[in-house]
């Protein structure tokens, strides 16, 4: 069964995101900030993995209905593998976004190496049509805290999201991340008086994200015990105890897996 928007504002729904956008009408977010799979069969060195990202099989259709729901002269900002770039170009294109900006995100640490260390993240700002020029543009570099990606294998800190909700959106407006993850994107959207819709495939993640935000806004707040795979990110963001349980099962089932060796 499809939701409606109205059923999906506020919430992390379940499900592949090319089906649950559609329940939402066409011209109905006012940003999407999302960070889809690298199509690099990533692998940490716990050994989690992402879903669907082994295939392409999801792209095209998922662009699709991001292009038809977000408001025209809006924006979408897409991470990315920068060595699938080509593929990724594709989609966007065909789904009618135009190029609109690069953001690069550097890192004090490197996530992996190969013929290079990989010090930085990067995303794509691209448009529907040719909005207006925003009042307080972004930098085109924005710092990027590590977050142990406890979480999530690749879990983005919310603190270098919320330039770009800041930016492009005020407040009341509707966020999009169809592929929410642990919810940074969502947090950064609550932080900053925006709603937000999230959905997210993977069941694990899904209520990772849905606790996480339950937690952070909702109710009393206490402080799991620290793990490997769980820790707070930051001294003002603790979660209630079935989040780190939530991401220890995760992981639990991935350990002894090889180190990872795609660029993320």
């Amino acid at each position: 069964m499809t939701l409606g928007m109205s059923q999906m504002l506020n919430h992390v729904t379940l499900g592949r995101c090319e089906e649950a956008m559609k329940g939402l009408p066409g011209g109905s977010v006012d940003f999407i900030l999302t960070d889809p799979p690298y199509l690099v069969r990533y692998r940490d060195r716990s050994g989690r993995t992402v879903k669907n990202d082994d295939n392409t099989s999801w792209m095209d259709p998922a662009f699709h209905e991001m292009h038809r729901v977000l408001k025209p002269g809006k924006f979408l900002v897409s991470f990315y593998a920068w060595n699938k770039v080509d593929r990724f170009m594709e989609s966007w294109k065909r789904a009618g976004f135009h190029v609109a900006g690069h953001i690069v995100f550097p890192k004090h640490y490197a996530s992996g190496e190969n013929f290079t260390k990989y010090h930085h993240e990067q995303a794509y700002l691209l448009s529907k049509g040719w909005p207006a020029k925003p009042e307080h543009p972004p930098a085109d570099v924005i710092p990027w805290t590590y977050t142990g990606n406890r979480l999530h294998p690749t879990q983005k800190p919310v603190g270098s999201l919320k330039p770009l909700i800041e930016a492009y959106t005020k407040p009341g407006d509707v966020v999009l991340d169809p592929f929410s993850g642990s919810g940074s994107t969502l947090v950064a959207a609550k932080e900053l008086g925006r709603r937000f819709i999230g959905i997210e495939l993977d069941p694990d993640h899904q209520q990772t994200a849905t606790l996480r935000l339950q937690s952070r806004f909702i109710g009393s707040i206490v402080s799991p015990p620290a793990s490997r795979f769980h820790t707070p990110v930051a001294p003002r963001e603790v979660y209630r105890q079935p989040v780190a349980r939530v991401a220890e099962a995760v992981a639990a089932r991935q350990r002894h897996a090889p180190a990872a060796l795609g660029p993320r």
